[in-house]
């Protein structure tokens, strides 16, 4: 895996991404620390950091499209294939190199708090706090631009499949409120949601008989629970889209409150995507 994340890290910082992803998240968080803590009078460095979350918009697909999608283009993802390490290896250090990619401008932001405490009483756990909450939705984001990556067959397919997940995600919580209350509304929408998941299932397993049968149990449990309890589904998808939206899970960060249920969740999310990754990986493997 080390092999692969210096490989990786290397192409990073020999090209212009690693750098300018560097020089985007400091520019913006100097320009907000000016406008917030400097101009503003804010002695909370934490309203910079939630005003900067929809750089990862732009950023995570930048850093991630090549990733995978990149490797299928040059062919050269049949060498990663022919080494003797595991798949997961290769993904866990692809990975790795994003999030290092990731940590070094935070790094340099970490020092923010310190020069501004020289001039008044700045809050540092709530700070740091929300500094750690803003890596970990980082590394969420990216972890999921990886399996997008993993999926597709260029570097341009997959920067414009992950900004469009990634602006979805953004407006999640303000979409969930047009979305109707209305128990039908809410049944016909999720099996609308696990049709996707089964044409997602599709192009990863290439298995008709598997994606058909994942998708009848699926669709047959969601309509015998909607028969039995259809005032369960009143406004159920429009919470669903709630709970699940990522970037509403770092506010209580930047409200000063350390949220560990944020915390597993965002671990959860990278878990997931990185266990589809190689999943997708393992799958293009045995098919060539």
């Amino acid at each position: 895996m080390m092999a692969v994340f210096r490989r990786e890290l290397a192409s990073y910082y020999k090209g212009v991404t690693g750098w300018l992803l560097a020089a985007f998240l400091l520019i913006f968080a100097g320009i907000y620390c000016m406008a917030y803590n400097l101009s503003g009078y804010y002695a909370n460095f934490a309203y910079v950091l939630s005003s900067m979350t929809f750089i990862y918009l732009i950023a995570v697909p930048v850093i991630s499209m090549r990733s995978l999608a990149e490797e299928k283009r040059q062919k050269t993802d049949q060498l990663l294939y022919s080494l003797p390490i595991r798949l997961s290896s290769v993904a866990g250090g692809k990975y790795l190199a994003m999030l290092v990619a990731l940590a070094f401008p935070l790094c340099i932001m970490a020092v923010y708090p310190l020069i501004l405490r020289q001039w008044g009483d700045v809050p540092m756990k709530q700070a740091y706090g929300a500094l750690i909450g803003f890596f970990l939705l980082g590394a969420a984001l990216l972890a999921i631009g990886l399996f997008i990556s993993s999926m597709m067959e260029s570097q341009l397919a997959a920067a414009i499949v992950t900004l469009v997940v990634m602006l979805l995600l953004f407006f999640m919580s303000a979409l969930s409120s047009y979305v109707s209350t209305d128990a039908w509304s809410s049944f016909v929408a999720l099996a609308v949601v696990i049709l996707l998941l089964a044409a997602a299932l599709q192009m990863m397993a290439k298995n008709w008989i598997v994606t058909l049968l994942a998708a009848a149990l699926a669709l047959g449990g969601l309509y015998i629970w909607y028969l039995n309890d259809s005032v369960a589904f009143a406004g159920l998808f429009g919470e669903i889209m709630e709970s699940i939206s990522v970037f509403d899970r770092y506010d209580n960060f930047t409200e000063g409150v350390f949220d560990w249920t944020s915390v597993v969740y965002f671990l959860s999310v990278i878990g997931v995507f990185l266990f589809l990754t190689v999943q997708s990986m393992e799958k293009r493997r045995w098919s060539e």
